[in-house]
């Protein structure tokens, strides 16, 4: 069985999606109706702005559904999958690729998900960073004993690489007691905030005012979610599980071995970058694959 993956926040680089629009009619088409919607040219920040420019969550995050999803519409050989699955802003596009929500309801929800998301960190003094070599349960463990501040598990990527959220200083605090507990590494994110943690609650808010105004559709096939790491197509639960997810944890590793658990045999990223690729080879023994922009042939 075929599953389809796509990546979040962190895969975005200048120049994407410049050759979808170039060489495909549909995608060129695509872009222009993002650009009107959103009311200013995402795709001029997409293919010639800056590192800087590219990196606000209010940019980043569109910018990275519109490449994921416009490059699935354009591959038209492209067999549907038995399964979808997206790590935190990646959701959204495996929502509308497997037709739960359309291209527009989707680009419009992301898009005040980041605005929410980047007003929520502009609230706070928080950040992120990834573990690397302490497995989920040690890391779940030393994170809850830093009570002075808050600080949370926020993504468990794979068996031996947690990412966790919270303030500076429990940041701060944690990474201490991580490297000295056998992390290999601990390693600040270059983010605007504490994402999948407490600290986004006014975001989670707003997205939920959002959500529940948006019709969902029955999907094509299944997609597991973040929050649960189960499959669902009842749209009232997967709204449910979406809006929960902003302030909860991002279960990875539990998807995709619940997906290999159901059938699942070829992961295939589709987006920027190869992020999940290289976490689904640490979590199974499956074959994996991804499509960018550049190295397919377009209709």
């Amino acid at each position: 069985m075929k599953a389809f993956v796509f990546p979040g926040q962190g895969a975005q680089f200048v120049g994407m999606g410049k050759y979808l629009y170039e060489n495909n009619k549909l995608a060129r088409e695509l872009f222009e109706q993002a650009n009107d919607l959103l009311g200013f040219r995402i795709s001029d920040i997409m293919f010639s702005g800056t590192e800087e420019d590219l990196k606000q969550t209010k940019v980043t995050q569109p910018a990275i559904f519109l490449h994921s999803t416009i490059l699935a519409a354009s591959l038209k050989y492209l067999c549907k999958p038995d399964m979808v699955a997206g790590h935190s802003l990646g959701e959204f596009s495996a929502l509308v690729v497997n037709r739960c929500l359309s291209f527009e309801d989707g680009l419009q929800l992301v898009y005040k998900r980041a605005i929410a998301m980047q007003k929520a960190c502009e609230k706070t003094s928080s950040t992120m960073a990834a573990v690397i070599g302490l497995n989920e349960e040690k890391v779940a463990d030393i994170v809850r004993r830093v009570t002075s501040e808050i600080v949370v598990a926020a993504n468990f990527n794979a068996p031996d690489q947690v990412v966790i959220s919270g303030s500076v200083r429990g940041i701060e605090e944690a990474s201490e007691i991580l490297k000295v507990s056998g992390a290999r590494r601990v390693m600040p994110l270059k983010v605007g905030g504490a994402f999948h943690s407490p600290f986004m609650e006014s975001a989670h808010c707003e997205l939920k005012a959002a959500i529940e105004k948006v019709n969902f559709f029955m999907p094509t096939c299944p997609i597991y979610q973040n929050y649960t790491a189960q499959p669902s197509s009842n749209t009232v639960e997967i709204k449910k599980n979406l809006i929960a997810q902003l302030i909860s944890p991002v279960l990875w590793t539990k998807t995709i071995r619940n997906m290999v658990a159901n059938g699942a045999t070829h992961f295939t990223e589709i987006g920027p970058g190869n992020v999940l690729q290289g976490l689904i080879k640490k979590i199974a023994q499956v074959e994996t694959s991804g499509i960018n922009e550049d190295n397919n042939v377009l209709n």
